[in-house]
């Protein structure tokens, strides 16, 4: 079920926000415009198909749009929140966390605050972590640094486990900060509340730098990665123009979605061939498109590949996940350097292969520039949401406004680049690869 599923079929799907109850408290919010309970989001910005659902008479398919209520659910005096982190690094996750706890205590009066260690490991008594106690002062400085006060796990726990936690702590607000497992993992939490009819609210923050959340254009972390990855192109960019026939091959992150290679590419526009996950390519044709390059008269080239890419080329190796149950990519990076190596040798010519790998890198720094505004303004409507009484949603941002989506929505399908769209296309322009594959030789500098 992808956004063109919804907007193509809108009568089968229902987007509305389940609640623990109905809000009959008065927000201390003050001097802030709220937000009605029928604001909505429109989930397209297309003017002639939103006059086309007003002729048919369906209902625009749309969003609860994000903000604060006028009457929240839960008590600020005894609400209980917790914060938990899971899966990989993302820059922006110590933004988040500060975030919460300050729209928390300065803006609901909420003084009761605690961080869940290590993932949802933390709600399982099995492994002995104790909350950590949170406020203004703990939280003060932590988004100058990257990776996450809290810890983090990859890998779910037992909904009835985690939620026996919830309920011995007295924690009514549960707020979880992380991508598609994560968010899973937070659904069944809500869903083992519901069960149990108990007043607790379940938070959805998006976190993942592969931006891939389905009904979500955007996910925090983003931004900031593909800022560091143009760094790293730009240093493979300088290492391939230094040797003749000299190669800067990089790989970014995106497991199954190349959005952060084609953005870099886009960015930096140095990247003479960019491979993702969604269009798939073969090792001839990557060999000829490199030789046609090299006998164009260029000296140089740089390539950039998402770790994603190219999988079908590794077949009869046997399946691997991880803990959180994500497929585990085989290595296209070294896989490629050694192929393309193999390749020129084999047919008598020189090449200088520089391989670059700053997965890591690219995912444990701080939040930078607008990317951490973004990750305060999800937290502040994590927090409405919550004390609202909203459940089994996740905070998004659809067409430049914040909205809530539930979570079995943004979940249900990775949001990828259309071969077909814009994106794709404006990448193939700044690369010219397409010419390089065709053999006509004409890319750019």
């Amino acid at each position: 079920m992808t956004q063109e599923d919804i907007l193509n079929n809108p009568e089968k799907y229902d987007l509305s926000i389940e609640t623990v109850g109905k809000g009959t408290l008065k927000s201390p919010m003050k001097g802030v415009p709220f937000v009605s309970e029928s604001e909505r989001v429109s989930l397209t910005a297309d003017v002639g198909r939103i006059q086309d659902f007003c002729k048919r008479g369906i209902e625009i398919p749309s969003l609860e749009a994000a903000g604060p209520r006028e009457t929240i659910f839960h008590d600020p005096a005894w609400t209980r929140a917790g914060i938990v982190t899971c899966g990989g690094l993302c820059p922006g996750l110590n933004n988040v966390i500060k975030g919460l706890v300050q729209v928390l205590w300065f803006d609901y009066g909420v003084r009761n605050i605690f961080g869940i260690p290590y993932g949802y490991r933390g709600l399982n008594p099995a492994y002995g972590y104790s909350p950590i106690i949170l406020n203004p002062d703990v939280v003060d400085a932590i988004q100058e640094d990257g990776g996450t006060i809290l810890g983090s796990s990859r890998g779910n726990q037992d909904a009835k486990v985690m939620v026996d936690t919830l309920m011995r702590l007295n924690i009514n607000v549960l707020f979880c900060i992380g991508g598609d497992g994560t968010l899973r993992g937070a659904h069944d939490i809500a869903k083992e509340v519901q069960k149990r009819k108990q007043p607790i609210s379940v938070i959805g923050i998006p976190k993942t730098i592969d931006n891939d959340l389905n009904l979500i254009d955007r996910t925090f972390g983003f931004e900031t990665a593909v800022l560091s990855a143009t760094d790293v192109i730009t240093s493979a960019h300088n290492e391939a123009n230094g040797a003749f026939n000299g190669l800067g091959l990089v790989k970014l992150m995106g497991r199954d979605s190349g959005f952060i290679a084609a953005y870099a590419a886009l960015a930096t526009t140095v990247v003479n061939i960019c491979l993702v996950p969604e269009v798939p390519f073969t090792l001839d044709g990557l060999f000829k498109a490199l030789e046609s390059r090299y006998s164009s008269g260029k000296t140089h080239a740089v390539v950039v590949v998402a770790e994603g890419a190219g999988q079908e080329l590794f077949k009869g190796q046997p399946e691997r996940r991880d803990a959180s149950g994500n497929i585990l990519k085989n290595d296209i990076g070294e896989f490629l350097t050694r192929k393309i190596k193999e390749h020129f040798d084999q047919v008598g010519k020189e090449i200088n292969i520089k391989y670059f790998d700053p997965s890591y890198m690219v995912r444990s720094i701080p939040a930078q520039g607008t990317d951490a505004i973004f990750c305060f303004q999800l937290a502040e409507a994590a927090v409405h949401a919550g004390m609202a009484g909203k459940t089994d949603m996740v905070v998004g941002s659809m067409n430049n406004a914040f909205s809530h989506v539930p979570i079995e929505y943004a979940v249900n399908e990775r949001k990828k680049i259309n071969p077909n769209g814009a994106l794709w296309h404006a990448v193939l322009g700044i690369t010219r690869q397409q010419d390089y594959f065709s053999g006509k030789g004409k890319g750019k500098k």
